[in-house]
């Protein structure tokens, strides 16, 4: 039996603005988008990674009272939460890519580490690293 994490879940301010920004910034798109009485399970996927989804969920009910739904969204607003990491093979280009689609940016790349990195929040405060992983050469015998 294959098993393996399918869906990872971010706390959203408002799920049509999340949608807006991962799908005509990010270039992800749309994987599920259903709706249950005000519930509405909302996931996207990036299109070089078609076996994971993202998850854009409004704190709330039923799963949330609403003084937690409220903290929740005042931590995630604060940048409180882990970043996600957006793997890139180059990172200026990357950036430069994003910014003409209208990611802003909380840090430019920066050399470190023997890598490149940047970063950018989402419009409810979710932290992104974009992270420069360059390709792995291919060895002689693999092809």
């Amino acid at each position: 039996m294959a098993q393996g994490v399918n869906v990872v879940g971010l706390y959203v301010r408002d799920q049509d603005e999340a949608l807006a920004f991962y799908v005509e910034k990010l270039g992800f798109r749309v994987h599920t988008d259903v709706r249950n009485g005000d519930y509405r399970w909302l996931t996207v996927q990036h299109r070089e990674q078609p076996s994971f989804q993202l998850g854009l969920f409004k704190p709330g009910p039923p799963v949330h009272d609403a003084a937690t739904a409220q903290t929740l969204h005042e931590v995630v607003a604060k940048g409180a939460m882990p970043p996600l990491v957006l793997v890139v093979e180059d990172c200026r280009a990357a950036c430069e890519q994003l910014s003409a689609c209208g990611v802003e940016f909380t840090q430019e790349p920066v050399n470190r580490y023997g890598s490149v990195d940047a970063g950018f929040r989402d419009p409810a405060g979710n932290g992104w690293k974009v992270i420069e992983v360059p390709a792995k050469p291919q060895s002689p015998g693999s092809q």
